[in-house]
């Protein structure tokens, strides 16, 4: 009974990933959204934490392999001019993912990110799994970015969790370096998307950013 309870808690405060994602772009504004980014291949762990209570309330992770792109399990993270897919959100330049960082960080809650560099096996691995996921339900945002993560070589140990607090101790034991983003904006993270031009987009993803 304890951990029926335990469980409906992590689910009550996992509040951010309630945006169940299915389907979305077509595959031809996929490829055209493509984008590859020079930097090594690495894996980069976000958790969105209560600032008030410390719970958290959302993880996914931004995969760099032969292309970069954010895992992002019943993510809000949606607009037009945004290339997604099921949870994935494709062409995550270095503006995109400024803009996905923020779009997170607010007065009520601040972004941790974990970076961690991997093998160009493991993040193509990754990647492909990502891909290949499809929807995720409701609150199950901790639970599928862990799951995904178990299955890699080297992170069989990562235990598949509902809580984004546990997903971070395990991946902080893989040496994965760790960043704080605090904004304090309105909690209106909507605000961020608003702000989100997607001719600039386009124009900064043509120039490399």
């Amino acid at each position: 009974m304890l951990r029926i309870l335990s469980l409906l808690a992590a689910l009550v405060s996992v509040t951010a990933c309630t945006t169940p994602n299915k389907g979305g772009a077509s595959p031809e504004e996929v490829s055209r959204a493509i984008f590859r980014h020079d930097g090594p291949p690495k894996l980069t762990l976000y958790t969105m934490l209560n600032n008030d209570t410390g719970a958290g309330a959302h993880s996914s992770i931004l995969i760099n392999g032969s292309q970069r792109v954010a895992f992002d399990p019943a993510g809000s993270f949606r607009k037009e001019g945004i290339v997604s897919h099921d949870d994935v959100v494709y062409g995550m330049t270095p503006y995109m993912v400024d803009v996905y960082t923020r779009f997170h960080a607010r007065k009520t809650y601040h972004v941790v990110v974990q970076e961690l560099e991997v093998s160009p096996q493991v993040a193509e691995m990754a990647l492909q799994k990502a891909l290949a996921y499809g929807p995720v339900s409701q609150a199950q945002c901790a639970y599928a970015t862990s799951d995904l993560l178990s299955q890699l070589p080297g992170f069989g140990d990562i235990g598949r969790t509902y809580f984004p607090k546990r997903l971070i101790d395990d991946f902080a034991a893989k040496g994965a370096t760790i960043q704080r983003l605090y904004e304090y904006d309105d909690d209106d993270k909507t605000k961020v998307l608003r702000n989100f031009v997607p001719e600039d987009y386009a124009a900064m993803k043509r120039a490399g950013g």
